[in-house]
């Protein structure tokens, strides 16, 4: 059920404005802890109500009515959370991807069966997954459409049922792939959503007895915040990252650029495995700032519905500012501005930085901005050193015209996936996504999402043969 009158008194709402003009673009209610409980209590787990192959022809069906309305989809992520209008073409298309994916892993949840013995007693085990029940799904405001369909997809496609929380900032994009899931034939009751200040319904989702699993994805604050709350639940964290690329001193150096640059100014920066931070040995620096200081020059800036936009605002004015005083702050301490710096509203521009020290808050922090802060090293002992010396650990890329050196690399670097001649922004829906250290718990990418909102039970039989 997607905001159901019959659930909640609609007094109170928050307006949702465009990050590029300020203006509201629509409201959503103001939910508080009542309503939150009554979500959660209003959604019915799938488990024994459809077949598998039932969950991967509604999630077949979703993925088709979604590419027939993409652009519908990506003109309305770029109003509400200020997205490049080609970024939101591709979001829609990931989020396609994803549904398909989804459909074809629902029929693939598979167990064991393991002949075992003990004391003379001969037995078959057999173990089968199932759903957990329900699941909270709290998004943030980057990827508001995809962020959804990352959690709902294998949901769903496990027989759970969700509760969602989309950001407040940016909630619009989840609501209506909601709606297309009903109207694509999913069953009332799997789904309910709750809009609102994350303060006011954030604990009593995460706390509800009805809730058996919180999956959700935002900062490191944040998700151990709700990692406390929700004990002993099961949980899905994805806590954000300060993801390196490492560009060492054999390398092809006009395409270390172009990842930096890409990997650095996607997205306006507010991507959680974009570029945060350009590792580079002293050898090769001198040549390679040049090139992305080129490169992050001809990226466009201005208004996101532009199809010929590349850098659009941030979410909100207060995310700016945050930008502008971390670049303020690593200039003074020693950093080379070499291009942009400055905000103008919610807008930041291209920023490129040279000569960071490692210890500034810009480089210590994740900072989701259009910022391309390069860290000179000496070597690759110090490359390692320096990408390992914060508190996250999601993703990396290494750019080396030596594999060999490159596996060596990726053997020392303390993250959850790390890519060669890429930037730290691959992803693919077949693969795990998620982190170490304090950048989260567990894996997204839809067989793994699946295996977390799944449980395993274990039958034992007789088993009569040797």
């Amino acid at each position: 059920m997607v905001l159901d009158a019959e659930l909640r008194d609609r007094g109170a709402f928050l307006d949702v404005r465009s990050p590029f003009t300020g203006e509201v673009i629509g409201e959503v209610p103001r939910d508080g802890p009542a309503e939150a409980a009554a979500a959660a209590a209003a959604v019915r787990p799938g488990k024994g109500t459809l077949a598998p192959e039932e969950r991967a022809a509604l999630l077949r069906a979703a993925a088709e009515a979604l590419a027939q309305r993409r652009e519908e989809f990506a003109v309305g992520i770029t109003r509400e959370a200020g997205v490049c209008l080609k970024e939101s073409r591709r979001e829609v298309e990931r989020a396609c991807g994803n549904l398909l994916v989804a459909a074809e892993e629902a029929t693939r949840i598979n167990g064991e069966a393991l002949p075992v013995g003990t004391g003379g007693s001969r037995k078959l085990a057999l173990t089968v997954r199932e759903p957990v029940g329900v699941v909270c799904a709290i998004t943030p405001f980057n990827r508001p459409l995809n962020q959804v369909v990352v959690k709902l997809a294998p949901a769903l496609a496990a027989g759970n049922a969700v509760v969602l929380k989309p950001s407040e900032k940016a909630p619009l994009s989840g609501i209506a792939f909601v709606q297309l899931l009903l109207e694509t034939g999913l069953p009332p009751g799997l789904v309910a959503i709750v809009t609102g200040e994350p303060t006011e319904v954030g604990p009593a989702l995460v706390q509800s007895p009805e809730v058996d699993m919180v999956a959700f994805t935002g900062s490191v604050e944040t998700g151990e915040a709700v990692a406390r709350a929700a004990a002993p639940r099961k949980l899905l964290l994805e806590l954000g990252g300060n993801d390196p690329l490492i560009v060492l001193d054999d390398v092809d150096l006009p395409l270390a650029a172009r990842l930096a640059a890409d990997g650095a100014l996607a997205t306006a920066g507010q991507s959680c495995r974009g570029v945060k931070r350009i590792i580079v040995c002293d050898d090769v620096a001198d040549e390679l700032v040049p090139l992305l200081v080129a490169l992050a020059a001809e990226k466009r800036s201005g208004d996101p519905l532009d199809p010929e936009t590349d850098v659009g605002p941030l979410i909100d004015q207060a995310a700016a500012e945050l930008v502008q005083r971390r670049v303020e702050d690593a200039v003074a301490a020693g950093a080379e501005l070499l291009l942009g710096g400055g905000r103008k509203g919610a807008f930041v521009p291209p920023t490129v930085l040279d000569r960071v020290p490692p210890d500034a808050e810009l480089v210590r922090r994740e900072t989701l901005g259009p910022v391309a802060p390069v860290i000179r090293v000496r070597d690759e002992d110090e490359a390692v050193a320096v990408s390992n010396s914060t508190v996250y650990g999601l993703q990396a890329g290494v750019v080396t015209g030596s594999f060999e050196r490159f596996l060596r690399v990726a053997h020392r670097l303390e993250v959850g996936a790390v890519n060669y001649m890429e930037s730290p922004s691959f992803d693919s829906p077949h693969i795990p996504f998620g982190g170490v250290k304090r950048s989260g718990l567990g894996r997204e990418g839809i067989r793994y999402a699946i295996e977390e909102m799944t449980s395993v039970k274990t039958i034992t039989v007789p088993r009569p043969w040797p």
